[in-house]
């Protein structure tokens, strides 16, 4: 018969049941050769040694503590600080107060009268200038154009007119005749216009 099994709460186990350490795992375990393994082997080897450089700093520093008593930079003296003004500070307060203002009144930016400022630039200045002479130009266009077709619309009128009066001299009175009287109104009218053109 087989023996049986000791308890695991016995000091024998406890000694001989020490895992061995296995350390740190950085990234994930099963990752394929290649820029990614060899990306968390470097980080890996970078963490190792920034703690390597870390435990020897910790060692040097307790080492260094442990031989040499601790001295401050700055120990405070026993004497008080001097009351004594520097020299030159002495001679400035000692100094008569009339020499300071008269500096200050014969100051020449006091005197000068204010600066005059060149005008802000404005942006596009030269293309708004151009853009208002050719809204000028097509506006006196527009205006020529329509200034042309009321002439033009005044003397198709005045054609109008001068036909129908004719026609209507033209056609005969009472016996067939022609109405002299008008026709000749009609005719002076045209003598005229084209006279004073």
């Amino acid at each position: 018969m087989a023996s049986k099994r000791p308890h695991e709460d016995t000091d024998d186990t406890l000694s001989t049941s020490k895992k061995p350490r296995k350390g740190f795992s950085v990234g994930p375990a099963n990752l394929p050769d290649g820029t990614h393994l060899r990306k968390v082997q470097k980080i890996k080897k970078d963490l190792i040694h920034k703690a390597k450089l870390k435990r020897s700093y910790a060692k040097l520093k307790e080492r260094e503590l442990d031989t040499k008593p601790t001295t401050y930079a700055y120990a405070p003296s026993e004497e008080p600080a001097s009351l004594e003004l520097h020299p030159a500070r002495q001679a400035m307060l000692e100094a008569p107060e009339e020499p300071s203002q008269e500096t200050a009144s014969s100051n020449p930016a006091d005197q000068r009268r204010p600066r005059s400022r060149k005008p802000k630039p404005i942006p596009f200045q030269k293309e708004a200038r151009e853009a208002q002479k050719r809204k000028e130009e097509a506006q006196a266009r527009q205006e020529a154009y329509e200034e042309s077709t009321r002439q033009r619309q005044q003397k198709l009128e005045e054609r109008k007119r001068f036909r129908k009066a004719m026609a209507k001299a033209r056609t005969g009175g009472r016996n067939g005749q022609r109405k002299l009287g008008r026709e000749s109104q009609v005719l002076l009218e045209r003598v005229k216009r084209v006279v004073g053109e």
